[in-house]
């Protein structure tokens, strides 16, 4: 609970109560005006203590700047993502944190969030979201603020690029020239565990944005496309020439994600496409030594990237909306958003925030300037039925490609039964 100090308590209350009825009864003299306290419920789910010591402080400042009483509950990550669906429904709060993409949309269709296009306009955000603001976006209307998340690319140890003679592939031909180079090195052009499915899940979203755009991609995810569609074909026929090119992990299926990233902390691989959490995974003393490169360009579309991005709403059953768009106004000035960002090792969604004591965060947030949208990663904006069963068609065509039309079909099938 913010300090509240300097609200009128009950006491207060029945005073000014008991002064104006006297001045009442004494001959209609006008009674002292009585503001009444100005209040917000916000539930978080924020897991680690840096982040929550940073949103608390964020809360304290505006609660001591406004006057607002603020009632604060940091809410179990994993237990949120079921009471989310209750409380939204019979008891909402004025504020509240989620996901971006269909998890998101999943809400709004069912009329749980509050459209806050209006706050968007008035603070003139679209500049510096860019395509991040696509995350929140619903029909041309937006339903929250995007935070920070993971931009995924291609992530690469510069000296094992420089020291292989090697240079990081711009387009689908580099890519090939790439990959014959670094195997002719000793190297693993593309590292990649899939024993853990998700990791596939990203390789495929890469390619079907490089090839059929963001648009396709998300009628893809939406069920609106079928599985045996030329255009996802275009995906496979171009991810099978990688795979037959022997340029992926061997045996990828025993290896973690953690145990693929190693491979490039060991100087045994190329590159790895996958989240920026990756940084993580390599020593420390390798760190300052890690880059990103976008996946490289395949067809004459703009460019789009997975940006895994939390986000931040108003329910629409919330009872002081307009106080929490002023909070959200509040928290979304860059020196508060940045010191959020900060604490959670987050790729801000405004590019025009302080710059991170991490060199690769500051990559990353040049490199989405020059994004013209974004998707979430197929498991988050796709159905979870669907994103399950095509998540195992990845992982097991990567290990047996002669099985595509089978897995293909199969599906298909799923499509057809998930959005019937």
């Amino acid at each position: 609970m913010a300090d509240s100090k300097n609200h009128p308590n009950r006491r207060d209350v029945l005073s000014t109560i008991a002064i104006a009825g006297a001045a009442t009864a004494l001959g209609g003299l006008a009674a002292p005006a009585f503001a009444q306290a100005r209040s917000l419920v916000i539930i978080s789910n924020e897991s680690t203590q840096e982040g929550k010591d940073a949103f608390q402080k964020i809360v304290d400042d505006f609660a001591a700047d406004t006057g607002v009483d603020v009632n604060l509950s940091f809410m179990d990550h994993e237990g949120h993502k079921t009471a989310i669906r209750n409380y939204l429904v019979t008891a909402a709060p004025d504020i509240c944190f989620w996901y971006s993409g269909e998890r998101m949309r999943a809400f709004v269709q069912r009329g749980l969030f509050d459209d806050i296009s209006d706050l968007v306009e008035k603070e003139d955000y679209a500049k510096p979201l860019g395509g991040a603001l696509s995350a929140v976006t619903v029909n041309g209307k937006q339903y929250g603020l995007p935070l920070g998340g993971r931009l995924y690319g291609n992530y690469y140890l510069a000296d094992v690029i420089k020291d292989n003679g090697l240079t990081m592939p711009k387009t689908w031909d580099e890519l090939i020239t790439y990959g014959e180079a670094a195997k002719t090195a000793g190297l693993v052009p593309i590292t990649i565990g899939t024993k853990e499915i998700w990791p596939v899940a990203g390789f495929f979203d890469s390619l079907d944005l490089r090839i059929n755009g963001l648009d396709r991609h998300m009628a893809l995810c939406a069920g609106e496309v079928s599985y045996l569609d030329p255009s996802v074909a275009a995906v496979f026929d171009h991810w099978q020439e990688l795979i037959e090119r022997k340029f992926f992990l061997p045996d990828s299926t025993s290896y973690t994600f953690s145990e693929a990233a190693a491979l490039l902390g060991r100087h045994k691989a190329g590159f790895m496409n996958i989240g920026s959490y990756v940084e993580k995974e390599i020593p420390e003393d390798q760190q300052s030594n890690l880059h990103l490169a976008p996946f490289p360009k395949i067809a004459d579309v703009p460019r789009f990237e997975d940006f895994t991005v939390d986000s931040i709403h108003i329910p629409a059953n919330a009872k002081h909306k307009d106080v929490g768009r002023e909070f959200l106004a509040y928290f979304y000035q860059p020196q508060n958003l940045g010191l959020y960002n900060e604490a959670k090792a987050y790729v801000p969604a405004r590019t025009d925030l302080p710059p991170s004591k991490d060199p690769l965060i500051n990559e990353q947030v040049e490199s989405l300037k020059s994004v013209a949208g974004t998707a979430q990663f197929f498991d988050r904006d796709t159905n979870p039925d669907m994103a399950q069963e095509a998540m195992k068609g990845f992982q097991e065509f990567m290990v047996f490609p002669d099985r595509r039309e089978q897995i293909l079909a199969r599906l298909e099938k799923t499509r057809m039964r998930v959005y019937k």
